[in-house]
């Protein structure tokens, strides 16, 4: 009975044929880049060499790191933008906290609109991922003296046998063996200290420097915190599985990213953060030497503008009396708003004087106020001229005007 005949393993080894035709184009690539870095430092270092080997590695990781690039921009806005937003994310969460589908609702809803993405963190590092594992792979070939790709062929012998301060590159610490064994194990784990030291520090400096005191608080602060702690903890434990090779990429990356981020956050820091009060000092202090006022220059320019949709108050219905109150209102608060503004007098040879202009638009119109209430009043006039004048008139006709007017006059 063969193998392939068991459903199980059948199926595994399906898995594993996929697994291998999609990493096979990165095992490749990866060796090109390991070979075309170990020709150009050939030509200064011995080719055999440990160290031409090793600076191969490290190019490689340049390399990768260079092509990061845009994904780690993309990484400090989002960072960036988590951290301004957190007063509205306090908001939603004060608002929606009983319900929490709505809340994460409006969460995505908030993120789609400003453009954050709050898993951005994670990208450069997931990105690597495949990559470590291809370097993995390969030097774990090169170990047992067999090339992972049709590149590596004819420098797998030189790999293998490599060695920097008397260990081979390709060996790991639980598996060393021969002569070097000691000097294996004593190269491993510097690396693997200096690798997990590096990145507790890079993930330590963003939250001290550049994290305002809002963001160390609710879930962007917990995924910081599983950075800070968790991951140097997993490299830690599984650095004594990694060859040599491995641990110097590993190391070289993470100085790539702690330089990275200290040159960000010193020449771009997120608003409210120590770093960016830092910034102020130095600039306040530039300006000082330079002679110029010392908060010259100051500011941010960082926001995050909400792109949602201002729902717009209907006026409220009012009555008439109330909008004849609202406009003397206007009229009293505009009369008593008095504004002197120097005008030119031509007789004057240039001279100004003093007008109020603030108090001419309220007497025009306490003046057409008074023009309206004396129209009115003639028209009331002469309408009872009218009818006194009527009656005046029935009065002198014979038999005219009313019996009760007629017993009067007699």
């Amino acid at each position: 009975m063969t193998l392939l005949a068991i459903p199980e393993l059948a199926l595994w080894d399906g898995i594993v044929s996929i697994f291998n035709a999609v990493m096979t184009p990165l095992y490749w690539a990866v060796s090109a880049l390991l070979v075309g870095w170990h020709w150009l430092l050939s030509q200064v270092f011995d080719p055999n060499s440990g160290w031409a080997w090793a600076l191969s590695i490290a190019g490689l990781t340049i390399v990768i790191r260079t092509l990061l690039i845009p994904l780690f921009v993309r990484q400090i806005r989002s960072s960036r933008n988590m951290q301004l937003l957190q007063p509205k994310m306090k908001e939603l969460q004060k608002k929606y906290g009983h319900d929490r589908e709505k809340l994460g609702q409006e969460m995505m809803k908030l993120y789609k609109e400003t453009g954050t993405n709050p898993f951005s963190s994670c990208l450069p590092l997931l990105l690597q991922s495949p990559i470590f594992l291809a370097l993995f792979r390969v030097l774990d070939y090169a170990s047992k003296g067999k090339a992972h790709s049709g590149i590596m062929e004819s420098h797998v012998q030189s790999l293998q046998h490599a060695k920097i301060f008397g260990a081979e590159i390709s060996q790991t610490f639980l598996k060393a063996s021969g002569p070097g064994e000691s000097n294996v194990k004593i190269v491993a784990i510097v690396l693997i200290l200096l690798m997990t030291a590096t990145m507790f520090t890079t993930q330590l400096q963003l939250m001290r420097k550049n994290m305002p005191k809002e963001a160390l608080e609710g879930q962007a602060a917990q995924m910081q915190k599983i950075m800070l702690y968790v991951f140097p903890v997993f490299f830690l434990i599984g650095g004594f599985n990694f060859p040599i090779g491995v641990l110097i990429y590993w190391f070289v990356s993470n100085l790539w990213t702690m330089g990275q981020q200290f040159y960000v956050i010193r020449r771009n820091p997120a608003p409210g953060t120590p770093a960016y009060d830092a910034m102020q000092a130095r600039k306040r202090e530039h300006n000082l030497k330079a002679g110029r006022p010392a908060d010259a220059g100051e500011g941010s320019t960082d926001t995050i503008t909400d792109t949602r949709p201002v729902v717009r108050q209907q006026p409220k219905r009012q009555s008439r009396s109330d909008r004849r109150t609202g406009g003397a209102s206007a009229t009293a608060a505009s009369t008593d708003r008095p504004t002197d503004t120097p005008v030119a007098d031509p007789a004057s040879n240039g001279q100004t004087k003093q007008t109020n202009n603030g108090q001419q638009p309220a007497k025009k119109a306490a003046a057409k106020q008074t023009a309206s209430g004396a129209k009115r009043q003639p028209a009331a006039k002469s309408r009872a001229a009218r009818q006194a004048a009527q009656k005046k008139a029935a009065q002198k006709k014979p038999g005219g005007g009313s019996p009760a007017a007629r017993k009067t006059d007699s």
